[in-house]
């Protein structure tokens, strides 16, 4: 009775054969089509639909590989097979051979992330730790190499089993691309687009090399711990505030914390006045010039006046411009007759060069030789 359903079995399976994969999952990258002891009738109806590709593996070597149609397998359409088997038992007879039928459509919104954080080495906060996360989309472009490299004899593969392997290079590569990439730590985040082109383009030769293209690669988020966030936006601050303001601020808060902290009517007014205090040496710190004693009334004393800047002078001698020299080497200049009445002189604020008689404060030089009148009797 065995034997009969045996042979049963096996003459149903050669006079109906028609060889297709109907896909009713979300997740299988690879069906291997069961035949009864792998035979395949020849002259059978081979249906391969869009989103799909049909290999045909030969004890364990790649024979052929058939795109979306409606084929009929004969020695025509399978002229590798039909080399590798030889058809030794004429045109009916069946052959054996492995069907993976690969499913070609864009694997999208896959996800990865660094399970552990990786150092990265920062100018102003030094060695920090970051982690990323992210979504990719992936399709099997050459789905012979695919099926020979990666899935073996797996007779369904799903895209679990290829994201393991897809996910541990994304983070190496991830984190290879993100330390030569040395950008300043805070710059990561907001530049989250560019980063995802650049490891797209590393990525895809390693993506290749087993067959598959790596369509899209998103970087989501890059994460830091807390304080370093707090300290990068404090050092972000310092470079759009007024430090004077960020310094009264800063008092004004350490102030109130004083008051909260200080029990009591009498603790309230110590901790206001250190407040008051702090506020004005951090206020004296950062404008010492306008430091002034506490409560705003001014002293006696007054600072001097800053000294004035030394005026400075060019002068012509001969077509050729000298200087510049201060007032004092100027006159001593017109003393050994080096420069006379007539000769050029500028300096900072003057339009255009000017004769020495027409400088006013230079006038006094002209009479410098000339004895005053003598007195009346």
């Amino acid at each position: 009775m065995d034997l009969f359903n045996e042979i049963k079995k096996k003459l149903s399976h050669e006079f109906i054969d028609i060889i297709e994969w109907l896909d009713n999952t979300d997740d299988t990258i690879v069906h291997r089509f069961e035949r009864y002891q792998n035979e395949i009738k020849n002259n059978a109806k081979l249906i391969v639909r869009e989103g799909q590709t049909a290999v045909f593996v030969n004890e364990g070597q790649l024979a052929d590989v058939f795109k979306p149609g409606t084929y009929t397998l004969n020695t025509k359409n399978l002229p590798i097979l039909t080399t590798l088997k030889g058809w030794k038992y004429g045109f009916d007879s069946p052959f054996k051979a492995e069907v993976y039928f690969v499913n070609t459509r864009l694997f999208t919104d896959e996800k990865w992330g660094t399970k552990n954080p990786f150092m990265l080495s920062d100018e102003r906060f030094g060695l920090v730790e970051i982690r990323a996360f992210g979504t990719y989309s992936f399709r099997i472009n050459d789905p012979g190499k695919f099926v020979v490299d990666v899935v073996g004899t797996d007779g369904h593969f799903t895209n679990y089993e290829v994201n393991e392997h897809l996910k541990s290079l994304i983070v190496t590569r991830f984190t290879d691309t993100i330390g030569q990439a040395n950008l300043p730590i805070e710059l990561y985040a907001a530049n989250t687009t560019e980063l995802s082109e650049t490891c797209q383009e590393v990525m895809q030769p390693e993506f290749g090399r087993v067959g598959i293209e790596l369509e899209r690669f998103y970087i989501e988020n890059v994460s830091m711990p807390e304080e370093l966030k707090k300290e990068i936006f404090e050092y972000s601050r310092l470079d759009k505030l007024d430090m004077t303001k960020l310094a009264q601020f800063k008092a004004a808060k350490a102030m109130e914390e004083a008051a909260k902290n200080e029990g009591g009517t009498a603790g309230a007014g110590m901790g206001m006045g250190m407040g008051f205090v702090l506020a004005q040496q951090m206020g004296n710190m950062m404008n010492p010039q306008a430091a002034q004693p506490f409560g705003g009334q001014t002293s006696g004393a007054t600072a001097p006046p800053p000294i004035p800047a030394q005026v400075m002078y060019h002068y012509a001698v001969n077509g050729q411009q000298m200087g510049p020299v201060p007032f004092e080497k100027l006159q001593e200049l017109f003393a050994a007759r080096t420069i006379n009445k007539d000769s050029l002189i500028w300096k900072q604020g003057m339009q255009n060069w000017t004769a020495l008689k027409d400088v006013d404060e230079l006038k006094p030089f002209l009479g410098s030789n000339t004895p005053p009148p003598l007195p009346t009797s």
